[in-house]
Order: structure tokens, then C-alpha cells, then sequence
């Protein structure tokens, strides 16, 4: 499911660019690749494959299939992205810096899947849908734009806080405990 998502990625671009009016399709691929995140998570604790390997590459298809949703809206929603430049500018740059921390201390992308970091994929996809399919949700978009900077503030914290890397770390007083765990 994860490289499904992966794929939708790229795959929104390209119908974003050869279909004449996506939106449907948009919407569809979006709601899917979401919800295909969602189920992977949870087929891979009840089926025990969630490995670290797993939630890694889980986190990259994360990034890729986001990626793909923030193409397409700068391409064609440009007017409301661009009265929010700022926000977007700002959660790029954490998400880059936060994934420089991560390669700098365990050599890998962190894979912590938090609380926060679930809300914020659900408020990305619903903003981008609102967006994408409805040409409105801007303060919806605000909103999910300003938890992504939140999200990745706590993921920076929860890498200064562990000392090794593990994944699937739900808060930072999860890091919290955890860390206790490590030093001890």
C-alpha cells in the first residue's frame, strides 16, 4: 500500500496535467492514497509487519504522495496558495531541516508516525480535496499548513530527545519514556 502511494504521487501530477477537468479523479486518487494510509498502519500492527524497514519506507511514500498533492495545487490553485507562501515556505524548510537532523544523528530518515503527525496527514488530504476538487478550504489549508510546522517542530524535539533511532514514537512524552528507557 505504501508504494500505491508512492505511485499516486507522480500520478496526480500527470492526470493534473493531461485530463481536462481532474478534480473527480483528483479527489479520488487523494481519498485513496490517504486511506491507504491509514490501512497500512493498521494491517501492519495486526498482521505484526511493522517493522522499522516497513515504517520508514512508509514515511518516504508519505513525503512522495504529498509531494505529488502540493504540485498540483501550486499549478492550479495557484492565488490561494501563493496568500500563503509563508506558511507553505515555513513547513518545507522545517520538514527539510528536521529531515537533516534525522540523517545527521541515526543516518536515516526518522519514522515516528505521532499523533500529530496522523492529524496533520488527515487535515492535508481534506484541505487538499476542499482545494483540489471544490476550489475552497482555504482556512482549511491555513490551518493544516500551521499543524505541519507544529508536527515537525515536535519530530525535531522528539530527535534531540532520543538518543538511538526507533520508530513509531506517538509523542513527545512517549520520547519522553522512551529516552528514559535508552539511558538507562
Amino acid at each position: 500500500m505504501a508504494v500505491f502511494r508512492a505511485l499516486l504521487g507522480p500520478a496526480l501530477v500527470a492526470v493534473a496535467a493531461s485530463v481536462k477537468r481532474p478534480e473527480g479523479w483528483l479527489g479520488t486518487m487523494i481519498v485513496f492514497g490517504f486511506t491507504s494510509d491509514v490501512f497500512d498502519g493498521i494491517l501492519a500492527r495486526r498482521w505484526r509487519t511493522d517493522t522499522g524497514a516497513l515504517r520508514l519506507a512508509d514515511s518516504i511514500c508519505d513525503v512522495v504522495f504529498y509531494l505529488g498533492i502540493a504540485v498540483v495545487a501550486l499549478q492550479h490553485h495557484w492565488p490561494v496558495i501563493r496568500s500563503r507562501v509563508w506558511l507553505l515556505v515555513t513547513v518545507l524548510a522545517f520538514e527539510a531541516l528536521r529531515i537533516l537532523c534525522d540523517w545527521l544523528k541515526y543516518g536515516r530518515m526518522a519514522s515516528y508516525h505521532s499523533y500529530a503527525a496522523k492529524a496533520w496527514g488527515a487535515l492535508l488530504a481534506s484541505a487538499a480535496v476542499a482545494l483540489i476538487c471544490f476550489n475552497s478550504g482555504s482556512a482549511l489549508l491555513t490551518v493544516a499548513l500551521a499543524w505541519g510546522i507544529g508536527c515537525n517542530v515536535e519530530s525535531l524535539a522528539m530527535t534531540a530527545l532520543l538518543p538511538k533511532w526507533t520508530h513509531d514514537v506517538k509523542s513527545i512524552a512517549h520520547a519522553l519514556e522512551l529516552r528514559r528507557g535508552m539511558l538507562t
